[in-house]
């Protein structure tokens, strides 16, 4: 009774202290199982809104910055994340005074490997390097671009490591200032043009590549390259009206670089062809087949729309091959005013019999009527 009691005391305490700390889920806006791609398109976001280059003067905005850097590298980490789950901020204290160290020690510099610095004031020397867009084949069926849909996609593209989050290194303490250049990534070099003539020359560190860093020991998960390809998940909303061809675009969610501000992925709508209509601009146009009794007394019928309401079909006169009766407002809508919407054009081909009797031959000869439903008008062979 008495060992129950004192695990029930533990446990209200760690609950407590998991409590009591910052709610890292809350701060990124994601839900506990949030995926990594989802919790890094939170995190770019938010960093754009509370960067302090944007927000001068505002210690509010500067600490939100703080608080999102801090709660996305312990989400990212999977270790790191486990343990915030189970104990909260006072867990991470006590694992990071057992000698495990962050990548990063600043949250500018997780931020200057998604957009390559700050955006032009105070935090370093801003990068001006842009990433290619990306361009992206959507296909979408007529029904999505006349009703509206969500579509989710998975891009395959490139991404910061989010081991290391692109330094390159297994840990902060394996990132070296470089011996041979100091640190400035470029070294000079004495070259003799003649006796007695002997020029300075700049050159770009062979040790270092011009960074004026070396890594003693590389990341594990990307082996130092500082990047690795990862699928992200999107998800599209097709608004109603859009066209073919249009492009939709998602800013700075191209192929990842760190210190390369991420180009554009670029979608361009591609509609799949519909077996029944056809569009063109706000129009819609289908052919419908009818026979030559209904073509010569008229008829009712209905067409499924792409919505999967009816659209009455009604003829009382005698239809022409080739004939094209207009239905208006039946069309698909404007994407800048989705409540107006085009016509339906319907364009009727009488399907012919292929063999008549010579009776009715006769009988259509001397000009004699009969109903239809009494003698046959045609047969098929």
């Amino acid at each position: 009774m008495r060992l129950l009691f004192v695990l029930m005391s533990i446990a209200v305490l760690l609950l407590v202290t998991v409590q009591a700390g910052r709610d890292y889920y809350k701060i990124l806006d994601v839900p506990r199982d949030a995926p990594k791609n989802q919790i890094k398109r939170h995190y770019k976001k938010l960093s754009r809104v509370y960067h302090p280059d944007k927000n001068p003067d505002n210690k509010e905005a500067a600490t939100k910055f703080m608080e999102v850097a801090d709660a996305y590298t312990v989400l990212m980490d999977d270790e790191k994340r486990a343990i915030y789950d189970r104990y909260g901020e006072e867990g991470l204290e006590q694992h990071k005074n057992g000698g495990h160290g962050s990548p990063f020690q600043n949250p500018f510099d997780i931020f200057s490997h998604f957009f390559g610095g700050g955006f032009g004031g105070g935090h370093g020397q801003p990068q001006e390097r842009r990433g290619p867009d990306m361009q992206v084949m959507l296909e979408v069926t007529l029904e999505d671009l006349y009703n509206g849909a969500s579509i989710d996609i998975d891009i395959s593209k490139q991404v910061v490591c989010d081991h290391c989050h692109g330094s390159g290194a297994r840990r902060s303490e394996d990132i070296k200032t470089c011996t041979a250049c100091g640190g400035h990534g470029v070294v000079i070099r004495r070259v003799q043009l003649a006796p007695g003539m002997v020029q300075q020359i700049q050159q770009q560190c062979d040790k270092c590549r011009g960074q004026g860093k070396v890594i003693t020991h590389v990341c594990p998960a990307c082996a130092g390259q500082k990047v690795r390809r990862g699928n992200e998940q999107y998800n599209i909303a097709i608004d109603k009206g859009v066209e073919d061809g249009q492009t939709l675009v998602l800013e700075q969610e191209g192929d990842e670089m760190p210190g390369v501000i991420p180009g554009d992925v670029v979608f361009t709508v591609s509609t799949i062809p519909h077996p029944v209509f056809e569009r063109r601009g706000h129009h819609l146009y289908t052919k419908q087949t009818i026979s030559l009794i209904e073509a010569l007394v008229g008829f009712e019928k209905s067409l499924t729309h792409l919505d999967g309401s009816k659209v009455k079909l009604q003829r009382d006169t005698v239809t022409q091959y080739g004939y094209v009766q207009t239905i208006k407002g039946a069309g698909m809508p404007h994407h800048d005013n989705p409540s107006h919407h085009g016509d339906l054009y319907v364009e009727y081909q009488v399907v012919f019999p292929t063999h008549m009797d010579k009776d009715v031959i006769t009988l259509l000869k001397k000009g004699a009527h009969f109903p239809p439903q009494q003698t046959p008008l045609y047969q098929e062979l």
